[in-house]
């Protein structure tokens, strides 16, 4: 058996194994010379405060070595060395090349598990005799190179076993788990600059039933926080989490939780039928809603804005798909109750039959990070765990520790960013932000995007000089509520994109309208009302698309099509004032390479499909609600 130390040596040996097992010449595993790696993080600009409201970009979904599942597969950065790299700095990577952005984000924030906080590391530190049996039988299942599926597998998704629940587990694990909840908020406060940057605390709950993904990231708005994270252990159902946090909220501790990426939750995360298996109360609803305003739909495990199988008629549907389970056997997810669009759908549905809506909820992207980074650049992508994807030759299928059969790297996404309008660039207006849905996700661009609708806004409001004055006091930002009234006819959208100053240009904008019919049915339809390059929808609606100017063998793209900018108000031809509906923006960018060909280019291998993609950003809902 080796011992702890033993153990951060083998990870390390480990590493270069897989490596030298790739067969290849890696280039990410060589100095690099861009003098962004030597260079110290940037000043912060303030940006002060607009009461029109602000874009600020973030990752409310990072991981550091205080988690478990982090630790264990090589990462060893702490949660300032994430504040430090969120704010432009260079960290070291878990295979031990330098990373950092190609620029600062705004806000970010620490989630690390509150299972096992702090457990693995700590346990790795120890000389001394067993402290803590039930961890030091997890951690010792793969402790002689023989790092199997099984040890990941006990690891990651038996957290919540009875056999944890010991009284060795209790005292240990507690005092542990305090110290590191202890580490993560000092961290917080150390880097939090108001005006310049801003951090959370917050940690990530990690129910994991039947090995269906439930989990949700627990966001505080400011630095008055429980004595330690509510974890699965003590409560296991998410309803056990919300009375939770509304318990912290009347103590004086406003809180949100995040619910993530549902794509492989089996169906779970958005399910018809709610807690108890009877349909959703007015009462559950309101909670569940209350607690969980804003939903990730865009991450590193793909996106879960829609599926093929629900959307049939979206020709984007099947953007940066990972539509297979966490375990072994990479079973197929159920994309019934999987994909955030389905769920608005299905909220419209209950609210027409039974008067309560559980699925009202913006969007936001993160990355999901375990490298103490937000790795969403596709041209700079770093993966998700050392062990598994820390070098270009793992990331393409190369893995010491999975078959390639079940290597689930190269289909994970570089991706995703969480887009805030806010007044500052602090704790309270971010989260209040977030609070009224003001939100949006992007797949890692900084698209910008205004997104307004109105009963009697103008044609030409887009290109207004006070377009943003006139659109807050005529109508709503996205995650507002459009009430109809008699005679108003169809409502208006104002949309506007920008693209991300450093990135791609512009394909076009498009709105997913989801409405219920008088039977209470739901149906969506996606309509393209903006196009580049002088595109206009044919008889069904749809716009041409443009050429790709990606090159695959140099992994390079070029702004020769498409557009910097976007804009226009659409009216909804289809519009009934009788039925209940939602309104998103979706704006595609032109065509770029994917990081899976930017690590073939450098490896000289071929790209795997897809070898490109268009990124995009999607906006939080508007609701129309009938007048009665």
């Amino acid at each position: 058996m080796l011992r702890p130390r033993a153990r951060v040596r083998l990870v390390g040996a480990l590493i270069a194994v897989a490596c030298a097992a790739c067969g290849v010449d890696d280039p990410t595993l060589q100095p690099r010379d861009d003098p962004r790696f030597s260079a110290p993080p940037p000043d912060l600009p303030d940006r002060g405060h607009v009461a029109t409201r602000q874009v600020f970009f973030g990752d409310l979904h990072i991981h550091t070595s205080l988690s478990y599942d982090a630790y264990t597969f090589g990462v060893r950065a702490l949660p300032d060395d994430a504040y430090v790299y969120a704010k432009g700095g260079t960290i070291s990577h878990g295979v031990g090349y330098p990373i950092r952005a190609s620029r600062p984000l705004d806000f970010a924030a620490v989630t690390d598990h509150a299972e096992y906080l702090g457990a693995a590391r700590w346990l790795d530190e120890q000389e001394g005799p067993d402290r803590g049996p039930t961890l030091r039988q997890v951690l010792d299942t793969g402790s002689r190179l023989r790092i199997t599926w099984n040890f990941i597998e006990k690891a990651l998704f038996q957290m919540a076993s009875g056999d944890i629940r010991d009284a060795s587990f209790r005292q240990t694990g507690e005092e542990v788990a305090t110290r590191a909840w202890r580490e993560i908020q000092d961290a917080a406060a150390r880097h939090d600059e108001p005006g310049r940057f801003t951090t959370f605390v917050a940690y990530e709950w990690s129910a994991m039933p039947d090995e269906e993904n439930l989990h949700r990231n627990v966001v505080y708005r400011g630095s008055r926080v429980p004595g330690l994270p509510v974890s699965s252990i003590d409560a296991p159902d998410p309803e056990d989490l919300w009375n939770a946090l509304d318990a912290q909220r009347a103590a004086g501790m406003p809180v949100l939780a995040i619910p993530h990426n549902a794509n492989v939750s089996n169906g779970r995360m958005y399910a018809r039928l709610g807690p108890g298996g009877e349909p959703w109360s007015a009462a559950q609803a309101e909670t569940r809603t209350r607690n969980e305003p804003v939903h990730e739909i865009l991450q590193v495990k793909g996106q879960s804005e829609t599926h093929p199988a629900l959307s049939p008629s979206d020709e984007f549907a099947d953007f940066e798909l990972f539509d297979r389970m966490l375990d072994a056997r990479a079973s197929p997810s159920e994309p019934r109750g999987s994909y955030a669009r389905d769920a608005l759908r299905a909220g419209l549905e209950s609210k027409a039959q039974r008067g309560s809506n559980p699925f009202r909820f913006g969007f936001l992207g993160s990355s999901d990070s375990h490298n103490a980074s937000s790795s969403v650049e596709e041209d700079d992508y770093h993966g998700k765990l050392p062990l598994l994807d820390g070098t270009a030759g793992l990331r393409l299928g190369a893995s010491l520790l999975l078959p390639k059969s079940q290597n689930r790297a190269v289909r994970w996404s570089a991706a995703g960013l969480a887009a805030v309008w806010a007044e500052e660039n602090t704790r309270g207006a971010l989260f209040d932000a977030m609070r009224r849905m003001e939100t949006y996700a992007t797949s890692g661009p900084r698209i910008t995007v205004r997104f307004f609708g109105g009963l009697a806004f103008a044609e030409g409001l887009v290109d207004h000089p006070g377009f943003v004055e006139r659109a807050y006091a005529a109508g709503v930002p996205m995650g507002g509520t459009l009430v109809a009234s008699p005679g108003s006819g169809a409502p208006r959208f104002a949309v506007v994109a920008q693209r991300d100053p450093i990135g791609a240009n512009l394909d076009r904008i498009q709105i997913v309208k989801g409405w219920v019919d008088d039977a209470g049915r739901s149906h969506e339809r996606v309509f393209d009302v903006a196009a580049s390059d002088g595109r206009v929808p044919d008889a069904s609606g749809r716009v041409a698309p443009l050429p790709s100017t990606v090159d695959l063998a140099t992994a390079t793209y070029e702004n020769r099509v498409g557009a910097p900018r976007l804009a226009t108000v659409w009216r909804d031809p289809e519009f009934d004032p009788d039925h209940e509906a939602f309104y998103y923006a979706r704006v595609l960018e032109i065509a770029t390479p994917r990081w899976s060909t930017h690590d073939a280019v450098a490896l000289g291998v071929p790209a795997p499909e897809p070898a490109t993609l268009q990124e995009r950003a999607i906006t939080s809902a508007i609701w129309l609600r009938p007048a009665d």
